[in-house]
């Protein structure tokens, strides 16, 4: 009976590829933080190495840059434990269903998928995690030949997570043949996590926030929405499950094994024929609800908590300036920084970026179709963060002596206080002065003395 089934399977898997758009075209750009950094910058699929379209840059010629300080989210990576533990319980179920239901193709076509996930991969670096590191460090290199220049020093610092060391590594052999390290090849990646995990090291966040179910009360609401309710029922339906069977939860596994397969192998998994582009809308907004409220604008002590990083970004700044000033060579023109979209996400809130005239609720989400907050465009794989540092010659003012452009994703950002893509220094650090002088990293982060868990404490 089993050999007699395997045509019929084959066929049924065959006909759902032949109806799928090629490379999940549909659902791609709806994976959140799941995205592949070519969503963010298409051109780099037919050209891996190419700067894009906005690649010239608009500062005067009379600019030399003098420091480039860039904070990286690792590149594409595996799934962690408990999603492929997740997907091995769904996987399971349909292998029980499919053995005798014949009439419903995309169970049978699932149950014939081949489960290669393993727990022991736990959010490993995948072989194309590394191609986005080494390929991100070319193209920096290329953009800023001068600070990638031979015998300039560079200092490499990362988490703690293994796929973070890994990416630090890759991202240094990209720069292999541009960069004379001194002393071979060899620079060691320091592990920093009190800069790249800053969250861990925040009790109030921690408590109040990571470890606090009713801070989620906003994605619990959206799971058992009426939004969430079509996307079950249409899944249930076609893998022909009593609709009980399945949850949020596991619907959102399906959904990202689509997305692990397109950025691990760039396949189009026959997972993905389960959704609709309006389906990937709600999954995407599921994804960035947990994204606001854990890591965003939902509660202010997540973005506080990364004052510690934005306050060390700038003390480098400062002491690049003072070098210059003294003519002194720079002691750190290059620093690299690798970890997480949980160390990017609150860095940019707290910058005030990416922040929506309404917080993004469970009851909202017609009216946040157009929300500037779609965690995928900001923190896919390889997402980075960079802050570049210039000294300007034949300038009017002395204040204009030292300039400073922000990049987010190989893109120039723009400022907040000027809605221009450059600004003098000093301009930039009058803006955040108030981050600067008065985010104390030890006093945001402690626990209230009275013994709370409310959500209206944060």
């Amino acid at each position: 009976a089993a050999a007699a089934m395997a045509p019929r399977r084959e066929a049924a898997l065959l006909l759902l590829l032949l109806v799928l758009p090629p490379a999940s075209a549909g659902l791609s750009g709806y994976f959140g933080t799941k995205s592949r950094y070519e969503e963010v910058n298409p051109h780099l699929v037919s050209d891996p190495l190419s700067l894009g379209p906005g690649a010239g840059g608009s500062l005067p010629a009379s600019c030399t840059p003098l420091q480039l300080r860039a904070v990286l989210r690792h590149g594409t990576r595996y799934p962690t434990a408990g999603q492929v533990r997740r997907l091995g319980e769904l996987h399971a179920r349909l292998l029980r269903r499919a053995a005798g239901a014949a009439a419903c193709p995309a169970a049978v076509a699932l149950a014939d998928w081949p489960m290669w996930y393993e727990e022991s991969l736990d959010g490993r670096l995948a072989p194309q995690g590394r191609r986005d590191m080494e390929q991100l460090a070319r193209r920096m290199a290329a953009r800023f030949p001068a600070l990638f220049a031979a015998r300039r020093r560079l200092a490499l610092a990362s988490s703690s997570k293994h796929r973070c060391l890994q990416s630090g590594a890759a991202f240094r052999r990209g720069l292999g043949p541009t960069l004379d390290f001194g002393g071979g090849d060899e620079v060691e990646v320091e592990v920093n996590d009190s800069l790249m995990r800053f969250f861990d090291h925040c009790a109030k966040f921690v408590a109040l926030v990571e470890e606090n179910d009713a801070a989620m009360c906003q994605v619990n609401a959206f799971k058992e929405g009426p939004e969430m309710k079509k996307v079950l029922e249409k899944v249930a339906s076609a893998l022909c499950l009593p609709v009980e069977e399945l949850n949020a939860d596991l619907v959102q596994v399906a959904f990202l094994t689509c997305s692990y397969e397109l950025a691990i192998k760039n396949v189009t998994s026959p997972w993905c024929s389960l959704f609709s582009e309006e389906d990937a809308k709600v999954l995407e907004y599921l994804n960035d609800l947990k994204q606001y409220w854990k890591r965003g604008y939902g509660y202010d002590i997540n973005s506080r908590s990364s004052c510690v990083l934005f306050q060390d970004i700038f003390q480098h700044l400062d002491k690049a300036v003072e070098e210059s000033k003294s003519s002194k060579p720079i002691s750190s023109p290059l620093i690299v920084q690798v970890g997480h979209a949980e160390t990017l996400q609150p860095l940019l809130a707290l910058m005030g970026y990416f922040k929506d005239d309404e917080p993004l609720l469970a009851t909202n989400y017609a009216r946040q179709a157009q929300r500037k907050f779609r965690s995928g465009r900001i923190v896919p794989y390889a997402a980075n963060l960079v802050f570049v540092l210039y000294h300007c010659d034949h300038v009017n003012a002395s204040q204009e002596e030292y300039q400073v452009q922000l990049l987010l994703n190989e893109n120039l950002l723009t400022f907040h206080h000027s809605n221009k893509t450059t600004s003098t220094y000093t301009d930039l650090k009058d803006y955040y002065k108030d981050i600067l002088e008065n985010c104390h990293f030890k006093e945001e982060c402690e626990l209230p003395k009275v013994n709370v868990t409310a959500v209206d404490e944060l």
